[in-house]
């Protein structure tokens, strides 16, 4: 995808030094839009919206543990550089901090005044120890004697004891007690077990949190000893990785020395207590953890309503979104025979563009693995992996097809964040079965979505590939908006080779026919886009400019996108997260929209659309744009030519800026929901009419 160097544009008007809108601050306004879904009991099922409290609450704990704790190692080492936004490393600190005090405070408000109350409404109650009956309170005495004190570990803080490692986002107990015989007053914690549910079933949909049960019987742990007061805290550490990456070789065992050293040394960011903590407790764990008053968010029980994980599984179906079954492709079903599609068939005929939810990830991209795993005419699969689900029928596919004797090369990305064990733990297992693993690269992630197939056919070899914006995790496919293609034209699957050769062979390959291939090209690629469509304006041609992407930060693709604007190029950026660019700023941005989409599905694909004169031009990969995609990462974006693919990609940019659709708009650094129209009517929600789309598309050749 290469767009001919334009001639030089008339000079535009100087840059702003104000123009980005800050990164941090930009993923904590991302996360109140996903605070926005939890508030909306108009449009939103019940236990959905519980289910996006434990969203935000989640999110955010990423957010301390990754950003914000880089962010404090830069404080700690007198880093006084200034992000692009213009603020300094300890400015940015305390603005985080207070937006996150402001927000916890709006969750807490609507747990209690909202969520909460309209649960009990509908018989689910989350209740204390002082609400059950008499019978209800001996089943947890049972519960308590036989499942939970065998496996708790309390532990005392006295000279011959130490205070002791609290791993982070552990909920713990911090209890206060008296020895009657000394007089002398102790420190102990109990760590709430997480291999048992956070909030106990007690019957009828009630339920009870387990903090409240293991205080109950305080006296039972500590027998002898007089309890004074306790209360739930939690600290929340840095737990990003810092690999020094010598060579390839010595990767796996670095990574694997970095993850222990992770669960004993990295330093708190952020502590949460009860409000009710008595102050000396309280002054006990800040000295501990070296806390500052600013760092410590006392909030009303129960703390960490991630919790509410836990309700989001009850069989209410009346309080959730519909029931959603995807569809197969109607160009993969017309192919479809008593077993199951016949993808090579299917994809000797044409391309295949899909959109995961709405088309099936099973009987599309599974399939398609599978199908080769179990093809005596395949002759090797090469698959690159960045986060699966543990039991992936994807890989033990890959398992079948190194047993039967292909070559199957799967390249894993163990530095993937959060899921470094689990990717070397399966990646031993595809090892063990013979399979050809490389885990990743020296100094970069290997984040593209690459599957490619080798079939011995009628005339030779011919190659099949995915190229995706989505992990192949049969699981989260089911919850994430992703696109994906299933090709076999040769252009493609002869770039996606040379990828595989890149990734496995260390060539240093950089000249591609379809693909744009990071770190050396996405981004000078998309400029070059960029700069053609301005070319084009100046021209008096047609041009604009489409962008839908997880998050945007790099400062290059957002001045040139000012650029754009400022020549009169109409950009249109849709955003799921982090936004630096500003938008609606006159002289600066006028001609830029930006709109965000939050819902049932995780708006997760990339598409890159140019207008070219009216020729459209359009991309989809893995890459967003943001540096770590763009430098540090192996990112594949392909360039689409079927006409119906550049009308589905086109068409769904127009329904998410048409007025009439439910998104939120952001003018500068202000994001504004617009779920109703003047009249208070309903907008339309993408999400919803592309299920009844899809659902209701017949098995049509085009």
């Amino acid at each position: 995808m290469t767009f001919e160097s334009p001639e030089p544009v008339t000079e535009l008007p100087d840059l702003p030094a104000d123009r980005f809108n800050d990164r941090e601050l930009s993923w904590l306004a991302f996360n109140s839009r996903v605070l926005d879904l939890a508030k909306d009991s108009r449009r939103i099922p019940l236990l959905e919206r519980a289910n996006f409290l434990a969203i935000f609450v989640n999110n955010l704990d990423e957010f301390y543990m990754v950003r914000v704790a880089g962010l404090k190692r830069r404080i700690e080492a007198n880093v006084a550089t200034r992000s692009s936004s213009g603020l300094l490393p300890r400015e940015l600190h305390d603005a985080i901090l207070t937006q996150t005090r402001a927000l916890m405070k709006d969750v807490y408000r609507l747990w209690k005044d909202d969520i909460r109350p309209a649960l009990a409404a509908n018989g689910i109650e989350l209740v204390s120890w002082g609400k059950l009956t008499e019978g209800e309170k001996r089943r947890m005495s049972e519960l308590f004697d036989n499942e939970i004190f065998p496996i708790l570990n309390p532990l005392a803080v006295d000279p011959s004891h130490p205070f002791p490692w609290i791993s982070g986002l552990s909920l713990n107990l911090a209890i206060q007690m008296r020895n009657p015989k000394t007089n002398q007053v102790r420190f102990a914690r109990v760590k709430i077990p997480d291999n048992v549910d956070r909030f106990v079933a007690i019957g009828n949909d009630r339920y009870l949190p387990l903090e409240e049960i293991i205080a109950q019987y305080l006296d039972r742990i500590f027998t002898g000893m007089q309890v004074e007061s306790h209360a739930l805290f939690r600290i929340t550490r840095n737990e990003d990785l810092e690999i020094e990456e010598d060579d390839a070789e010595n990767l796996l065992k670095a990574l694997e020395r970095e993850i222990e050293r992770r669960k004993t040394s990295s330093q708190p960011v952020r502590l949460e207590v009860e409000k009710s903590m008595e102050p000396a407790m309280l002054e006990q764990l800040m000295n501990e953890f070296h806390m500052s008053d600013s760092e410590v968010f006392k909030l009303p029980s129960p703390l960490d309503l991630s919790g509410l994980f836990t309700l989001t599984g009850l069989d209410r179906e009346q309080l959730k979104y519909p029931a959603f079954l995807p569809k197969t492709h109607p160009e993969l079903a017309r192919v479809e025979t008593a077993k199951a599609a016949d993808i090579f068939a299917a994809l000797r005929e044409r391309d295949v563009l899909l959109q995961h939810p709405y088309d099936s990830f099973a009987t599309s991209v599974q399939r398609f693995i599978e199908q080769a795993a179990d093809d005596p005419n395949v002759k090797a699969i090469k698959q690159t992996l960045y986060r699966t689900s543990g039991d992936s029928p994807i890989v033990d596919a890959l398992i079948r097809a190194a047993r039967s004797g292909k070559q199957v090369l799967a390249v894993v990305e163990i530095k993937a964040r959060f899921d470094e064990e689990a990717n070397i733990a399966w990646s031993r297992k595809l090892e063990r079965a013979g399979c050809h693993v490389i885990w990743g690269m020296v100094g970069l992630k290997t984040h593209c979505k690459l599957a490619l197939v080798v079939r011995a056919e009628e005339g030779g070899l011919r190659t099949y590939c995915h190229i995706g914006t989505g992990n192949y995790n049969p699981k989260t496919a089911r919850m994430y908006e992703d696109f994906g293609l299933l090709t076999a034209n040769k252009f493609i699957t002869e770039d996606v080779a040379r990828v595989f050769n890149h990734l496995s062979g260390l060539s240093q390959e950089e000249n591609y026919r379809r693909l744009l291939v990071a770190p050396q090209g996405v981004r000078e690629g998309l400029l070059a886009g960029i700069n053609n469509e301005i070319a084009n304006c100046q021209a008096g041609l047609p041009c604009g400019i489409k962008f839908k992407m997880n998050s945007i930060v790099d400062e290059r693709l957002t001045d040139a996108l000012y650029r754009a604007s400022q020549a009169g190029v109409p950009v249109d950026l849709w955003v799921r997260g982090i936004c630096s660019v500003r938008p609606g700023v006159p002289g600066l941005s006028d001609n830029i929209r930006v709109r965000s989409i939050l819902g049932r599905f995780l708006e997760h694909s990339r598409a890159y659309w140019f207008c070219n004169a009216g020729r459209p031009r359009v991309a989809i990969g893995s890459a967003d744009c943001m540096h770590r995609n763009l430098d540090r990462r192996v990112e594949v974006l392909v360039a689409l030519s079927h006409q119906r693919h550049l009308a589905q990609i086109e068409h769904l940019f127009e329904l998410a800026f048409d007025e009439g659709t439910a998104s939120w708009w952001l003018n500068g650094d202000q994001w504004t929901q617009r779920t109703a129209d003047a009249d208070g009517n309903p907008l339309l929600d993408i999400q919803e009419h592309l299920i009844s789309v899809f659902a209701n598309r017949r098995n049509e050749v085009h």
